[in-house]
């Protein structure tokens, strides 16, 4: 599905971002060692079912793998969608 949202990296909050409507959707992660844990996706209610969840994980992986990191799936959403999506695990 393809999208329009721009990807933020808010590295001060530990934080990828979409601004999308005046809402924040955002993938949260700790930093250890080169791996992104990636602890918690979160899309407001009013945002839900337009697939900006998979949007969000499918370019904050992209933006792993172009910087050479490694990450960790830490949050149930995140560890579904790998599975469903297993060409992700090489960025394990």
């Amino acid at each position: 599905m393809e999208h329009n949202y721009e990807l933020i990296h808010n590295e001060g909050e530990s934080q990828y971002e979409y601004h999308i409507e005046g809402k924040l959707a955002r993938l949260v992660y700790k930093k250890e060692d080169g791996v992104l844990h990636l602890t918690n996706t979160f899309v407001p209610e009013e945002l839900g079912g337009r697939g900006i969840a998979g949007a969000l994980v499918k370019d904050v992986f992209a933006d792993i793998e172009k910087k050479g990191l490694k990450m960790k799936p830490a949050c149930s959403y995140i560890v579904k969608y790998v599975e469903k999506h297993p060409e992700y695990e090489r960025l394990q």
